[in-house]
């Protein structure tokens, strides 16, 4: 049996290899930093203060903001909230069955946990505008692709985020159900969703203020909404109308977070 001492060198030693493990990891990651910023030129102070005068001309041409045409804007916004609502809405809807089917304590084999598991990949992997765009292709223009477009994309987020709970849960309750000759329908409604039903709900309120953003962008590509409004005072060169509504967009964007959250609280 070690001695005291011995015993009491070794903890040290531990100690020692994981700080050593913990400073190489850290000084990895650093170095990545620090190699984007250079490959990206963030560290280019002359070209960042050659960009300093034009930032400065351009916030002169958006002030003060022109807000003579408010009273247009009042449908995209509803257009804007609708989509983002409607989305997030598909995207829940989808994502709690193929986030039963990517856990693995839900899903009936490995082969659906890693099918299930792939299509939320792929549909993570493609960003909005991308999904907008191929949409407005498919169905034309309005805010119908950008539904599609958040609601899908949203899918591969939330589903991923709906099975990491669901693979959390406590296992007593499920097994307590599965000993009584619960069918597996029965099991995850009576001893699986009841657990994790305040993180589903906090991840699709957190994805519905998210999807609020993105909608705004979304009229970009010719998916309605504010973004519409906001791509054509661009393209006509409004400055005092594009810093309007982006003030408009900034407070809608506040009302739709604080709303977002109060209902986190009223449902823990």
């Amino acid at each position: 049996m070690p001695s005291p001492s011995a015993r009491f060198d070794d903890i040290l030693l531990k100690q020692r290899a994981e700080r050593a493990k913990s400073g190489l990891t850290l000084a990895v990651i650093l170095g990545l930093v620090i190699a984007s910023g250079y490959f990206t030129h963030l560290f280019d102070v002359r070209r960042l203060a050659e960009g300093l005068p034009a930032l400065g001309t351009l916030a002169g041409e958006m002030t003060p903001p022109d807000f003579r045409n408010a009273g247009d804007w009042l449908h995209p916004l509803l257009d804007t909230l609708a989509m983002s609502v409607a989305g997030t809405s598909l995207a829940v809807a989808l994502s709690l069955p193929l986030g039963l089917l990517a856990a693995r304590n839900t899903t009936p084999n490995m082969v659906t946990y890693q099918l299930a598991r792939g299509l939320l990949n792929i549909l993570r992997s493609v960003p909005e505008l991308i999904a907008g765009i191929v949409f407005v292709a498919a169905v034309g223009f309005g805010a119908l692709p950008g539904v599609l477009a958040l609601g899908l994309h949203s899918v591969g987020m939330v589903g991923k985020f709906f099975a990491e709970a669901i693979e959390h849960c406590d296992d007593k309750p499920v097994e307590a159900a599965r000993s009584t000759g619960a069918t597996a329908i029965q099991v995850i409604l009576q001893a699986v969703l009841p657990q994790v039903a305040p993180k589903l709900a906090d991840v699709a309120l957190y994805r519905w203020e998210y999807n609020f953003r993105a909608s705004t962008v979304m009229g970009m590509v010719g998916a309605g909404g504010i973004g519409f409004e906001l791509m054509g005072s661009l393209r006509l060169m409004q400055y005092r109308e594009v810093s309007a509504l982006l003030l408009v967009i900034l407070v809608m964007v506040t009302a739709v977070d604080f709303l977002g959250a109060q209902l986190r609280k009223r449902l823990r």
